[in-house]
């Protein structure tokens, strides 16, 4: 049996499993994290209401409309009468906020800080471990829930303690494996959360249905401890340390990266992160992309319900087609990337800049063209879902040119990013509600869709002249103090000899001396 596990994984390539690994992990991550939304709708239900939503474009009478709660959306769930009977709760819609926002109260802490955990501890450990604390608190919540909302806060609270390690983990695993030529693909995997968004907003609801809200709990922990045991039999730190791998592939790989990569290292050299400024150009991008991202997660929605009185989150399908849309270009964005690279059509720096026209710049036009719309909400609809299907570019773009300043610190320098760029989450809803105090108004909704593309656009612009593809030479920084300490013990061993010699030559030139 293991010789023919063997020979299955000589013929499947050891980076195609990887691929798949990185691919689910970041779905099991979205997987965990948005059930709640869903969950909390069955766990304290509402009875039908006739709620007709005022727009300039008309009204939705949103009775028969099975509202999805997004994190995004707290502040639309509404107060209504609870019905509580055989495990549903009364809980205010505080308290559900309080519920969904728990996750994100401590991920952008330990997002800073899990990049180096793994380059610290390796990504495999880190992951694993992370995915497993993850899926037993995520078990954790019906009865977490029964006994109070605190202890449902509490568990929440900490699974997004765990989730903030796992993305720059992955950076850190991708940074190791990933050849030159093929890291758009590689980076594109890190999309898997947005199918894990849609097939766990698709098949939650049925499973509530049928089950009830706590089998929402179980089968995710259920499936992801599952996934936990494939992660560890099929992933490795690096290539050397993969028990299947082929030589052929192994030596490829390690060819390919030369010696820009090393798994063992100190801390990073923070110093010369902070004062680097393609680090700073790479930043600006990354927050650019972060706020555009949740520009129309939240924006988007809420502009076509409350402005073209059309409930975009009720549509099904309709609402999937933007991550759809993301998700599928990121792959089509990275292989295209790689074709180029490989090709050596353009340089690092050419694709990381050109291709800020998809990421940043053409999202940010279609943002200003939305509000020019009218009342069409198949327009509306297609302006949203090509402006995150041209996003999906950010694979060669932010998502990876942390990889080409300093492979050795990948994910030290995404989760330094992450954690500035999640702010983007908390102001965009503030300016929302700032611009749109008094109505929903196509004029009242104007500045808010600039004030999006600005940020889009102007990041994009600020990235193409002030930063690079390069890697940098702080990425190689213990090399270069090992290096230096190795010059300074052979000068010193030379002096030594030079001494030596030159004692040995004066006393021959005095014996000769003496023998005259």
């Amino acid at each position: 049996m293991a010789v023919i596990d063997l020979k299955v994984f000589d013929v499947i390539p050891t980076r195609l499993n990887l691929w798949l690994m990185i691919f689910t992990s970041c779905w099991v991550v979205y997987m965990l994290r948005v059930n709640m939304s869903l969950n909390l709708i069955a766990m304290v239900p509402s009875p039908p209401r006739n709620v007709s939503v005022k727009s300039q474009c008309g009204s939705s009478n949103d009775a028969l409309v099975n509202k999805s709660v997004h994190n995004a959306d707290i502040a639309d769930i509404r107060e209504a009468p609870r019905q509580v009977s055989g495990g549903v709760f009364d809980w205010s819609a505080e308290q559900q906020a309080m519920i969904l926002g728990a996750y994100f109260w401590c991920y952008p802490v330990t997002s800073l800080v899990g990049g180096m955990a793994a380059e610290r501890w390796g990504p495999r450990y880190v992951v694993l471990i992370s995915s497993i604390a993850s899926a037993v608190l995520t078990a954790l919540g019906p009865a977490a829930a029964r006994l109070d909302y605190v202890a449902l806060i509490v568990t929440r609270f900490f699974l997004g303690f765990a989730g903030g390690f796992i993305y720059p983990a992955l950076h850190v695993l991708v940074a190791r494996w990933a050849p030159p030529a093929e890291k758009g693909k590689f980076v594109s995997a890190l999309m898997g959360g947005t199918l894990g968004t849609v097939v766990t907003w698709s098949l939650t609801g049925p499973l509530l249905e049928k089950f009830g809200w706590a089998t929402a709990f179980y089968v995710p922990a259920a499936l992801t401890l599952v996934w936990c045991g494939l992660w560890w039999y099929l992933v490795a730190d690096t290539p050397t340390e993969h028990p299947r791998i082929s030589e052929q592939e192994r030596k490829y790989i390690l060819d390919a990266l030369g010696d820009r990569v090393k798994s063992s290292k100190g801390f990073p050299p923070f110093r010369s992160i902070f004062t680097s400024f393609p680090f700073l150009a790479m930043a600006v991008l990354h927050y650019g992309n972060l706020w555009g991202l949740y520009f129309i997660m939240t924006v988007g929605p809420k502009f076509v319900s409350s402005v073209l009185g059309f409930e975009l989150t009720a549509a099904g399908i309709v609402s999937a087609l933007p991550y759809l849309a993301r998700l599928f270009s990121a792959a089509i964005f990275g292989a295209v990337g790689d074709c180029i690279l490989s090709k050596k059509l353009m340089s690092t720096t050419a694709i990381r800049k050109f291709f800020c026209l998809f990421s940043h710049i053409l999202p940010g036009v279609l943002l200003i063209l939305l509000v020019y719309t009218g009342c069409s909400t198949a327009l509306s609809v297609t302006m949203i879902t090509m402006s995150m299907g041209f996003n999906g570019a950010a694979t060669l773009t932010n998502l990876q040119n942390h990889q080409d300043l300093a492979p050795n610190y990948a994910g030290t320098l995404y989760g330094i990013a992450n954690f500035v760029g999640s702010t983007a989450g908390f102001v965009t809803p503030i300016i929302t509600a700032y611009f749109t105090r008094n109505g929903n108004s196509f004029d009242q909704w104007r500045p808010v869709f600039f004030v999006g593309a600005s940020v889009y656009i102007v990041s994009a612009v600020f990235f193409i002249l002030f930063g690079t593809g390069n890697i940098q030479p702080w990425n190689f920084i213990d090399d270069d103090k090992d290096s230096d300490k190795t010059k300074k013990g052979e000068r010193k061993e030379m002096s030594e000899i030079t001494i030596k010699n030159e004692s040995y030559r004066d006393r021959k030139d005095t014996s000769l001396s003496v023998t005259s």
